[in-house]
């Protein structure tokens, strides 16, 4: 008896650190390459998130979610021009092609931070978890960098669910 449950535990453990090397060899083939979140002015509750991942992989992976204890909720959103207007929508993933990049930036593609849990200041790290519809995660952390205009503090905080 006592044999059998040693080699059971024996073999969940090999299993487990087979595993987790596949899931680790998976997740370097996804590699930050720059980034950083928008400082804010303190009363303003949101924030975006832009990074450059680029994917060494033989297939495309497609980003799904991302957590971060720096906000209630972080959405992925685009910008859309609809009418003359430009406007930001949420959006269920972004594909980063195999061999190919990912660039969220102001102008496009981002991760927007809703219900920041406290101000970031210049230079905090932001840590970011990355979700891709495959199951696999990617913690990256993130630099809080320079300080928006007025104006488009004003855009992030009006800035809501759609």
């Amino acid at each position: 008896m006592e044999f059998k449950t040693l080699k059971a535990i024996f073999k969940h453990l090999f299993n487990f650190l087979v595993l987790s090397s596949l899931s680790f060899a998976a997740s370097a083939s996804i590699v930050l390459v720059d980034g950083h979140v928008r400082a804010m002015p303190a009363s303003v509750p949101n924030t975006a998130a832009y990074f450059t991942l680029e994917n060494h992989t033989a297939n495309a992976v497609t980003l799904v979610a991302v957590n971060t204890p720096a906000a209630k909720e972080a959405q992925l959103h685009t910008i859309i021009e609809e009418n003359g207007m430009v406007k930001m929508r949420q959006v269920n993933g972004f594909s980063i092609p195999s061999h190919g990049s990912l660039t969220l930036q102001p102008t496009g593609d981002h991760v927007m931070l809703l219900s920041l849990t406290a101000p970031l200041v210049v230079d905090d790290k932001v840590p970011l978890n990355l979700i891709f519809e495959d199951g696999q995660q990617l913690m990256i952390e993130l630099p809080v960098l320079k300080q928006a205009t007025t104006q488009e503090g004003e855009q992030a905080d009006h800035h809501h669910h759609h």
